[in-house]
This record gives structure tokens, sequence and C-alpha cells, in this order.
């Protein structure tokens, strides 16, 4: 492992200093992919700025009845809490489905949403990869890629983002506050991260210093449900080949509110703008569903080996649709 040097922040203030003052610096709260990553050597940070002990821990009402959730709260606490498990059950569901117990005890809402990809050329050093090296080629194209993207992708990059949790932030329309040398700014959870086209060593918006500090959820609508669902090869302690988080509201009949999101299938959550517009509005039976998943899913481009992700995705979402549909 390279050598590296280790201070333990006393403030965000102080954090934001020390990152800028380090450029090869990073942040360390549960270190559950960072650490990971360094063994492989993919990341090499000069400096490891301790954020854990900083009061970013608490899950707390907003003032119009949504939710702020520190940085660094656990996986586990966050999964377990009571305002999420009944307002915002698709958060809790998505936070289980991912890792194992004991990483969720240790990873913190931060760094889920600051993990790297799993695709195997990014963690191989001894490959090219225009994500850790940028001008170095993409031999995913052409290689292993059944795992990898079928929207969004460019001829840069097909890799695919990881979270479960980002995926589910992206359909409740949460927004994840920034502080930086700057002060404190907002991006939408949906805007959070990036899609690859030509820079696809830029994973999210987050700029140079700036330090994620805590993600808010707007309040729930009245009459509203939310569900995850995830498909991957093992039952669990797998990554998504394709995931849906969505959120859904009927009157009379019609769909009044929707959100949807998908998880596995691009660089980034994949939220499905045109899927949103198709069932606004619409009545609440499959064959809006399947119209609307299909919408969204026309855009897909999927390489040799990952052609079944489309149709896998595309009964995640009707399936998901139709179950919020049944139960409201």
């Amino acid at each position: 492992m390279k050598p590296f040097a280790y201070v333990r922040a006393g403030s965000v203030d102080e954090a934001v200093r020390e990152s800028l003052a380090h450029p090869g610096a990073g942040f360390l709260a549960g270190g559950t992919n960072l650490v990971d990553l360094m063994k492989l050597g993919v990341e090499t940070p000069d400096l490891l700025i301790d954020i854990s002990r900083l009061p970013l821990d608490q899950v707390a009402d907003t003032e119009d009845g949504g939710l702020r959730i520190g940085a660094t709260v656990r996986n586990s606490d966050l999964a377990a809490h009571p305002a999420v498990r009944t307002r915002y059950p698709v958060l809790s569901q998505a936070l289980l489905s991912g890792a194992s117990g004991q990483l969720r005890n240790t990873a913190t809402t931060g760094g889920n949403l600051l993990q790297r990809t799993r695709c195997p050329y990014f963690q191989d050093i001894s490959k090219p990869c225009n994500k850790r090296e940028p001008g170095t080629g993409c031999p995913a194209v052409e290689g292993t890629h059944r795992d990898l993207a079928v929207l969004g992708h460019s001829e840069h990059c097909v890799a695919t983002h990881p979270s479960d949790l980002a995926v589910a932030l992206s359909a409740l329309d949460a927004t994840v506050r920034l502080y930086g040398p700057d002060g404190e700014r907002t991006v939408p959870a949906a805007a959070f991260h990036r899609l690859p086209e030509d820079t696809p060593h830029r994973d999210t918006e987050i700029r140079a210093g700036e330090l994620i500090t805590e993600v808010v959820l707007p309040p729930r609508p009245d009459g509203v449900g939310s569900l995850y669902r995830k498909a991957r090869d093992r039952a669990s302690f797998a990554f998504a080949l394709a995931s849906v988080a969505a959120v859904l509201g009927l009157r009379d009949g019609r769909i009044e509110h929707a959100a949807l999101a998908f998880g596995g299938l691009a660089h980034r959550p994949w939220r499905a703008r045109l899927a949103e517009e198709v069932l606004r509005g619409a009545p609440a039976d499959d064959e809006t569903f399947e119209r609307a998943v299909d919408a969204e899913l026309a855009a897909a481009r999927p390489l040799r080996d990952n052609v079944f992700k489309v149709g896998l995705a595309r009964s995640l979402g009707v399936a998901v649709l139709a179950e919020l549909a049944a139960d409201s």
C-alpha cells in the first residue's frame, strides 16, 4: 500500500481546509469502498481526512415535514429509522438490499453516494481504463461488459454506478447538501451523478474541497406509496443487474403522482422522466405501465452481452408499478 498521512478533522471547516491544502487527500468516514480501492491501488490518497467524528450523524425532521440525513449516518441506522420506514419505505428497502449487515453497520450515507463503479477494468490497475486514467481507453466495450451500462454510456466508458441508496434518493427528489470553500450549495440527487460522455473520471458534481454534509428528503405527498426492487445474480451481497425505485400516488384510479428511477443500467441512477410523463394522468393499469417503461427504455443501447438487462429492467419496472398500484 502507498504510504499516506492521516488527520482527524475537528470541524467541517477544518476538513475542507485540509482537503484544499492537499489536493491528493480523501475523506474517510466508513471507508468500506475507499479502503478497498486503496488496497487495489486504484485510489492513492496522500492524506486521509477522518470525518467520522464530525456532528453529521443525525436524522431529523425538517420544518416542512421532510427529513434531514447527516452524511455520516450509518446505512443500518438509516434503514431502521422509524421515520424512514414509515414515510420513505423505498429508502429503507434500497439500503437493506445492499451489501451485508456488517458493511451496513459501517458504511455511511455520504460514502454510499460516492462509492465507485465495480467495473472489473476500473478495479484492475494492470488494465487500461478511462475512468481511472483518462485517455487510456475502455476495454469493457469489447471485453467483459455483461453487468455494465445499457443507457447513457459513451465510447469512453460503459461503467454503471453501484449504489442502491442513490437510486431511491433520485426517485424521492432528494437534494444533496455540500459544503466547500465557497460555502454551502445544494444539488438535486437526480443530478448529483454524471453521465460519462468524454469525462468518465468525473463521477459526480462535487467540486474541489467540497464535502457532503447531509441529504434532505422533501415531505411525502399524501396517499403516495413507494417501493424498491432489485434483480441480481445472488439473493444477497450482490450489486444490481437492474433495480427500480418507484413512488406512485393514485386518485380515482388514475396516476396523480409518479416518480421512477432505475439502477444498474447507467453511469448514474437513471431517473425515468419519459416514463413519468406517460404515467401522470393515465389509468393505473398494466397497459399504462408497459407503455411508460417502454418509452424510457427505447433509448437503451445494449452491448454484445448485456441485451438481457433491457428486458429485465422492463419486467422489473412494470411489476413494481403494478404492485404499488394494487396496494394504493
